[in-house]
């Protein structure tokens, strides 16, 4: 049986369109029916229709992408798949967009597995690389606004002016806690949280809740 040259398009979500990949590989040619698509994250390989394409894959076939960021995003895993399909199934692979990753023979008995690999190989570290370099600048420019006094995380809520009076309500049994916080204009949680930081500031540290939903203080605020 002749050898098949499938190929494999995949875009990040619905909205975005494979025209420009699918145009490229019909001209390659890939046949319409050998062309499997996923609208998928490129952060793993569990992908309904790569799967399906893999499972179809055997030894001399070809598997023609776009770009190698159609395959995936994550260089090193990149690399193991790629081994796995061009060592393990013995598929060639060719990446349109870059033609030293092609693992077809080529003329003269030439094979273009042992280049594709190296190539790989260094986009894998030029991709870790850069994976460091931003988080050492997110992390630089974070202690840089701190100096400044930048603070970060949600602003701290100030709490109204009927704050006290409603938490004397609640300790009374006089609202609930939904009632207290609907009082406030804000959250349970929120209430809760309040209520919670005025317990440890006069070191009451621990709370209860009573059967009506009530949270209570080990001593009293």
């Amino acid at each position: 049986m002749d050898n098949r040259i499938f190929g494999y398009a995949r875009v990040s979500s619905a909205d975005q369109n494979l025209d420009r990949q699918l145009d490229a590989l019909r001209r390659f040619p890939v046949q319409r029916d050998l062309i499997y698509t996923d609208k998928a994250s490129g952060k793993d390989f569990r992908r309904p229709q790569y799967q399906r394409l893999c499972r179809r894959l055997r030894e001399g076939d070809v598997l023609v992408i776009k770009s190698i960021d159609r395959l995936g995003r994550n260089y090193r895993e990149v690399l193991d798949e790629w081994r796995r399909i061009t060592v393990d199934r013995r598929v060639a692979i060719v990446v349109l967009d870059m033609p030293l990753l092609d693992t077809r023979v080529q003329a003269g008995g030439i094979t273009g597995t042992f280049i594709a690999d190296l190539v790989l190989q260094i986009l894998s570290y030029v991709a870790q690389v850069e994976r460091e370099n931003i988080k050492r600048r997110q992390a630089e420019g974070i202690a840089s606004a701190r100096l400044r006094g930048v603070r970060f995380g949600r602003p701290v809520l100030e709490r109204p002016e009927n704050y006290r009076p409603v938490v004397q309500s609640f300790k009374g049994g006089e609202v609930t806690r939904r009632e207290a916080a609907s009082l406030l204009g804000v959250s349970p949680s929120t209430f809760d949280r309040w209520r919670r930081a005025d317990a440890l500031a006069l070191g009451a540290g621990t709370t209860k809740t009573d059967a009506a939903g009530r949270s209570t203080f080990e001593r009293s605020l």
